[in-house]
């Protein structure tokens, strides 16, 4: 019996590559109360949280929104597209 074929290499997702200052778009996912008029936001990473498996594989983060200046925790499945990258190093 022949071994099955391997699996072509996926890339990681793009949040695993995400630094304090990127900028990226995060799904809206309103807080209870908070009206449902928008889809995405604009921000810009200001931290990033590792889990407990991995402390280096960032899950949480915090991003400040560009448009009110609000700093909310996200978590990495809401992060939709790394818009710019850390040009600092």
């Amino acid at each position: 019996m022949s071994p099955p074929p391997s699996l072509p290499a996926e890339s990681p997702p793009d949040f695993l590559k995400l630094q304090p200052g990127m900028t990226v778009v995060v799904r809206h996912d309103p807080l209870p109360g908070e009206a449902l008029d928008q889809d995405w936001w604009m921000g810009q990473v200001v931290h990033c949280s590792g889990g407990a498996r991995d402390p280096k594989a960032w899950t949480l983060f915090q991003i400040a929104d560009v448009d009110s200046g609000v700093i909310r925790w996200v978590n990495a499945d809401l992060i939709l597209q790394v818009l710019m990258e850390n040009t600092n190093g």
